[in-house]
């Protein structure tokens, strides 16, 4: 199944496009860009973190709810990354030994689907 993402890299860069082979237990996947449509491989190390989306281009001035609360997608978890930004939402297997997890958006509404969340990529992980 083809998907959407946007990859954020450790280093701020930020790329669209989408991937077929992205796993959880891999550190490896390729991407193909949306505006390039060039084909690559991407080390996971290197990465912040990958947002699954609906669309590419969101709705910027959409207010992401972070009070909703939405059952069967784990445990509430609140994720600060080392460049400062904050992600709240659930996930079901948080564990700072394993090099990835996932987060499920508070929000139904959001344009993010899910992220792939790489932990060196983070700062301070807690449950609220």
């Amino acid at each position: 199944m083809i998907a959407k993402i946007v990859v954020r890299y450790a280093d701020g860069k930020v790329v669209k496009g989408t991937t077929e082979d992205l796993a959880a237990n891999k550190m490896l996947f390729h991407l193909t860009e949306t505006e390039t449509a060039n084909r690559y491989e991407v080390n996971v190390e290197q990465l912040k973190a990958i947002f699954f989306v609906k669309s590419f281009q969101g709705n910027h001035e959409y207010q992401e709810r972070l009070d909703v609360e939405r059952v069967g997608l784990g445990k509430k978890i609140k994720v600060r990354f080392k460049d400062g930004e904050t992600l709240v939402g659930y996930t079901q297997g948080f564990s700072p030994a394993r090099a990835t997890f996932i987060v499920f958006p508070c929000d139904p509404n959001s344009n993010n689907e899910r992220a792939f969340v790489v932990t060196a990529a983070t700062e301070k992980v807690e449950f609220v």
